[in-house]
């Protein structure tokens, strides 16, 4: 039962880390519903934000991987245009400036919610969940359509602010980040494609700084070596999943159908307040 437990949990992360409909928040449901309807309170786990850093790391690795030639590219090219200053390194060096910038405030705001345990009691409430999925679902059907004409060159720093800014929304539990920031993206004008990659690189450091503080609570708690281990299995089979889950939906979002996550949310947020 606990091993099954975990891999559900995983699966539900990594598909969900990707799309625009909250990780957090349905690792929170999904706790929910496997305690309380479906008899898995004998094994449950009452630290799930911990778990969800921890699988997040899973989700992190898949991504660095997907990414990992823009990744090369664009501090190679930033380094070499600190040195040079030839123009041919410049716009990866205005990107990669850009990414830093634009998580600065998210890095921030989630440090201090983190050391003062801000969004607890929000965690711990299931029709909370509800009401920032709707908000997320409203995000979504107001930018729906979409779809500027900016290309990586042309981000501008007003636009990787709005788009961090943007970014803060998502540490709210139930608010998607890769929805909130992919919204704020299209709302600047950028095109489908590049708000989706801005969306998933301005996640990288933002998910390295969290997996740091989640190790650092990880091994500052008093869990059993084999809840450990149930962990880094999630964790392994969220990253499988992430994988193919960003892969999946880069496709979607290419397609313009933004639409159907907003509707899900709609569905979602209006199960939970109803019937959780």
């Amino acid at each position: 039962m606990e091993t099954i437990y975990y891999i559900i949990l995983g699966i539900i992360q990594g598909v969900v880390e990707a799309l625009p409909v909250s990780s957090s928040g349905h690792l929170l449901i999904a706790n929910h519903l496997l305690v309380n309807f479906l008899g898995f309170n004998d094994v449950a786990l009452s630290n799930t934000e911990l778990l969800a850093i921890i699988t997040n790391f899973g989700s992190l690795i898949a991504i660095i991987i997907l990414y990992f030639h823009d990744i090369v590219e664009i501090i190679r090219d930033f380094v070499k245009y600190l040195k040079s200053k030839e123009d041919k390194y410049y716009v990866n060096y205005k990107y990669g400036l850009f990414i830093i910038l634009a998580t600065i405030p998210a890095g921030i705001i989630g440090l201090i919610i983190s050391k003062l345990g801000i969004f607890d009691a929000l965690n711990d409430n299931i029709k909370i969940i509800g009401i920032t999925l709707f908000v997320t679902g409203l995000f979504l059907f107001w930018i729906r359509k979409a779809n500027g004409k900016k290309k990586k060159k042309d981000i501008t720093i007003g636009d990787a602010m709005t788009v961090g800014g943007f970014q803060v929304l998502g540490l709210l539990p139930g608010i998607s980040r890769s929805g909130s920031t992919i919204v704020g993206g299209l709302y600047k004008g950028l095109d489908r494609i590049t708000a989706f990659d801005f969306s998933f690189m301005l996640y990288i450091p933002i998910s390295i700084a969290t997996t740091i503080l989640g190790i650092s609570d990880l091994f500052g708690s008093n869990i059993a070596t084999s809840q450990i281990l149930y962990f880094l299995l999630s964790a392994f089979i969220a990253g499988i999943f992430t994988y193919i889950s960003v892969k999946w939906f880069r496709n979607i979002i290419k397609n313009g159908k933004l639409i159907y996550f907003a509707i899900y949310c709609f569905i979602a947020a209006t199960m939970i307040l109803l019937f959780l």
